[in-house]
């Protein structure tokens, strides 16, 4: 008779998974406890247990409710890739304008309107700004934008 074995679903702390096979629960501990197992992926041996859906008889009303659920985690996967390329698009443009902008810091509104007046030359600047200089500038017709200002922590 052969043994029965156990399926887990495993995950790294770099947040990589994988599956392995053990006799029992204990196994899984121990092999873990004493730094037997590694990720596939970086090689990590600090291992613990994913979540892992339980085996069940699925009937048709939990099929389709598999599937919503499948199709939620899908639109939320796509909505996250969608927020991790817009955030590295808002770092290029930072690198972008530190590239190729002075930054006068608080004296913003000051240089935008001395710019704008020709008082001094036409560049491209930015910096700081409280809401009510923004307005201010609005009122004035001289356009400026606010961009969100995301750190680079590559």
């Amino acid at each position: 008779m052969a043994d029965k074995m156990i399926h887990y679903r495993l995950r790294c702390n770099a947040d990589h998974e994988f599956e392995a096979w053990f006799q029992n629960s204990a196994v899984f501990e121990q092999h873990a406890e004493c730094g037997f197992l590694s990720c596939p992926d970086c090689g990590s041996s600090n291992i613990m247990r994913a979540p892992m859906a339980p085996a069940m008889h699925t009937t048709e009303e939990n099929r389709t409710m598999i599937k919503k659920e499948n199709q939620s985690l899908q639109q939320q996967r796509q909505v996250l890739s969608q927020a991790a390329i817009l955030k590295q698009q808002l770092i290029g443009l930072r690198r972008k304008i530190e590239q190729n902008c002075d930054n006068v810091g608080e004296r913003f509104a000051d240089e935008a309107r001395k710019i704008y007046y020709g008082d001094s030359e036409s560049r491209g600047i930015y910096g700081d700004t409280t809401p009510q200089e923004r307005e201010a500038l609005f009122d004035e017709g001289i356009e400026v934008g606010t961009i969100p200002w995301l750190r680079d922590d590559s």
